[in-house]
């Protein structure tokens, strides 16, 4: 764990170090990923079936590559009351959000007689890769999902590892509540190679989504084009930025909660305050020990964890816009102010009693956000991901006599003769 304070001579130097040491770099299964593409593309549920037995030790058939309606009712029987109801809650609160940002259209006629604007129209079909085995994520289902649906995707495929035949109940009950329609066995990048080209079995899809190891991650690299994407994901990261006014063990958990996700993952403490950030160390270490994924928490507070002393809040807003992070938690008297000066930051949460796990789960929006420094330019998934926008142009002869002029002189300037005749066509016969 990297401990820092901005008034040391070498702190940029380490700083940036912590920006870029866990860059991920799927250079090194470029080219087995193009050979599981290329066999899919050629050989289809064969291939998927080999995939399958080869790398989930389950030996399958292309008729069982789709889970069936028992499979997913048998699942909802095994999860209790309490967690259905959890799922409700989360499913209601993340569409309600949603359903909020839904676009309206466009469309007015300006002063040159011309009709002009756009309509929003979802993609026909979407795809979910999710994780599998005991690692599986129903909240990411629901995350996945739901804007999606909310968009009005109507058909939504969504491909599932399952391990040794192992089948999360949880995340079957998420998928079935977000509104799924298909949910296929199927893991790694023969799962994207089966939602990007089709097979026998899946029919291809518009847009992928959903998390995933490096192979995935290069395979959905490697489609994109042929469909869309959300994201290459890089490891998960948070931001604390806190003043001693709060409690360090809850800033510990804090941090923890980002640490337990992977052995890259990343948290990072900003405080102006060293004797708080001492304490916040402490407590790091002392909840370290009550952690079921410890081990995994540990590496990634020691090795990428790090905490910054700053001098003023408004040195720590430098700080966030040069890290720019998935997650951004504010708990600082001045928060409206240091709200105001982010400019980069996936999800911002505010306030000691709203930390990030909250997003996690039940908050409403998505938690399926740019890492690695990628909120510079991009934002978290949305119903936007699903939809796609088209513009139109509709005009009439007083229309293309006030505007066809100017662009015929364009186009001749660029030498396209066509482009120019066929406006200036139309203005001759007009004269007539």
């Amino acid at each position: 764990m990297q401990y820092l304070m901005t008034t040391q001579s070498d702190f940029s130097a380490i700083f940036n170090r912590l920006l870029t040491e866990r860059a991920m770099d799927t250079s090194a299964v470029k080219h087995p990923v193009t050979e599981i593409l290329e066999n899919v593309k050629t050989n289809g549920d064969t291939a998927l079936c080999e995939y399958t037995e080869r790398f989930d030790r389950l030996p399958i058939t292309t008729s069982e590559l789709r889970i069936t309606d028992k499979e997913i009712k048998d699942a909802y029987n095994e999860i209790s009351p309490e967690l259905l109801e959890a799922l409700d809650v989360a499913a209601y609160r993340i569409r309600s959000f949603h359903e909020k940002q839904l676009p309206p259209n466009l469309h007015y006629e300006d002063d040159s007689g011309f009709e002009l604007g756009y309509r929003w129209r979802p993609m026909d079909s979407a795809g979910l890769y999710v994780p599998g085995g005991t690692a599986a994520y129903p909240s990411s289902v629901l995350m996945n999902a739901i804007p999606a649906t909310v968009a009005g995707v109507k058909r939504l495929a969504m491909c599932v590892p399952t391990p040794d035949g192992q089948l999360n109940p949880l995340v079957l009950a998420a998928a079935h509540k977000a509104g799924v329609t298909e949910i296929y066995r199927v893991g790694g990048a023969q799962a994207v190679a089966a939602l990007a080209y089709g097979t026998e079995t899946i029919s291809a899809v518009d847009y992928i989504v959903g998390p995933g190891n490096a192979y995935v991650a290069e395979a959905k690299r490697q489609v994109y084009g042929l469909v869309g994407i959300d994201s290459v994901a890089g490891p998960s990261e948070v931001v604390v930025v806190a003043d001693k006014d709060n409690n360090p063990t809850h800033i510990a958990l804090d941090l923890l909660a980002q640490s337990e996700h992977d052995k890259m993952a990343q948290s990072i403490f900003i405080t102006n305050d060293k004797e708080f950030a001492d304490q916040v160390v402490n407590a790091v270490n002392e909840q370290l020990e009550i952690l079921a994924r410890k081990d995994i928490a540990k590496v990634s507070w020691e090795n990428h964890g790090a905490v910054i002393v700053v001098q003023s809040w408004n040195e720590a807003a430098i700080l966030i816009n040069k890290i720019a992070p998935e997650h951004l938690e504010l708990m600082v008297e001045e928060s409206n102010n240091l709200f105001e000066d982010v400019r980069h930051a996936g999800a911002i949460f505010i306030g000691k009693w709203c930390p990030e796990a909250i997003g996690d789960y039940v908050g409403g929006p998505n938690h399926v956000l740019p890492t690695s420094g990628a909120a510079r330019f991009s934002s978290g998934l949305s119903i936007f991901d699903f939809m796609k926008r088209t513009t139109f142009l509709k005009s009439n002869e007083q229309g293309i006599e006030n505007v066809g002029p100017a662009a015929v002189a364009i186009a001749n300037t660029e030498g396209l003769t066509a482009h120019a005749l066929s406006i200036s066509q139309r203005l001759k016969s007009l004269e007539k």
